[in-house]
């Protein structure tokens, strides 16, 4: 059976593999996966040497532009990837909470890192949101951003189940394994779960973790997860460290952070970008006057859930079409229509009547 699975996983696309297991009932869908992720070994280590590498700077998290009727909108997913690369943005995090990620189907999915694999050409890294709750579900959607041409995978630790530490750190080694690059992502405020220093340190050695998206707001947290990759034989800077929270981004990378994975980004790539040069290099006046306009926006983008303001934002400011969210998401409620809107004149984005 296993040489059998394998053969087909290598003759069939991801597209069709689902098709297949309907037709063979026999076959499941995880056991094919299985295979696939075996008949990829050898052409992960292939790619790998095409991929472009997880660098320093600003990741945007971008949004999953939709129509008004709720489908993909793909010319303007082009024009914001254009609009990124033209703005000095550092990499793309695609398909993550902010690309409502858990609302698309495979087949969607697919499509958004089509477009965007063919927008970038690999002028910059594209980080795909791989993770979820199930981790069948988690190596599908790995090995779909593999056949895709991705270039790292960034994986949050699985919600609402709240597993230990040492289910966190399989869980991440076991995705590690299938041959790309992982992002941890720890986000305890949407996940009910808190993947700690000495656990990231603990796993940090694998090969293929070579990033942490740390979404806590505790910039105390760079010295922290150093400290731990050293107190197991691994270099405290093995590992990029992404602030995954706008407000403290500055100050998470004063404290030796390498940059940020932004919602604000999105409609301030060029800032953004900016912003993180001048901590890098520790350029406090330069930090003061690119972030001091940008401070409202950093809070207001979240008067309500994530994505839903900055989706208002784009949309505001000519980037998008459409608003429009997966429900049960909805629309920017009228009541902060003229917050995010007065963030966004404070930022220059939006010039005053």
């Amino acid at each position: 059976m296993r040489l059998y699975c394998s053969a087909i996983a290598a003759l069939l696309s991801w597209d069709h593999l689902q098709m297949y297991c309907e037709m063979r009932s026999s076959i499941s869908t995880s056991q094919l996966a299985a295979s696939l992720a075996t008949s990829h070994l050898s052409a992960v280590g292939n790619n790998a040497n095409e991929r472009t590498p997880m660098r320093q700077g600003s990741f945007v998290a971008l949004v999953t532009p939709m129509t008004n009727t709720g489908a993909i909108d793909i010319l303007s997913l082009r024009s914001l990837l254009q609009f990124h690369l033209e703005s000095g943005t550092d990499g793309l995090c695609i398909l993550g909470t902010t690309g409502e990620s858990s609302l698309l189907t495979m087949a969607e999915r697919k499509r958004v890192l089509d477009v965007a694999v063919e927008e970038v050409k690999g002028k910059i890294p594209i980080l795909v949101g791989t993770g979820t709750i199930d981790p069948e579900h988690v190596k599908e959607q790995t090995l779909q951003a593999i056949d895709c041409g991705c270039d790292a995978s960034l994986v949050v630790t699985p919600y609402y189940i709240k597993p230990p530490q040492r289910g966190l750190m399989r869980h991440f080694e076991t995705m590690a394994d299938l041959g790309l690059p992982v992002c941890i992502y720890n986000v305890p405020g949407r996940t009910g779960v808190d993947f700690l220093p000495a656990s990231v340190g603990k796993v940090a050695g694998h090969p293929n973790i070579v990033a942490v998206k740390e979404a806590t707001g505790d910039v105390f947290r760079v010295q922290k997860i150093r400290e731990a990759c050293e107190e197991n034989g691994v270099s405290k800077d093995s590992l990029l460290l992404f602030s995954g929270d706008d407000a403290s981004t500055d100050e998470f990378v004063l404290r030796g952070g390498d940059g940020c994975i932004s919602v604000t980004a999105n409609v301030a790539p060029a800032l953004v970008h900016n912003l993180m040069m001048a901590a890098l290099k520790k350029d406090l006046k330069e930090i003061e006057r690119i972030n001091s306009p940008l401070k409202r926006l950093h809070q207001d983008e979240f008067c309500e859930a994530n994505p839903i303001p900055i989706k208002w934002a784009l949309k505001r400011i000519g980037k998008i079409e459409s608003a429009y969210l997966r429900p049960p998401l909805d629309v920017l409620a009228p009541e902060f229509h003229g917050v995010v809107e007065n963030a966004l004149k404070q930022a220059g984005l939006l010039l005053a009547p």
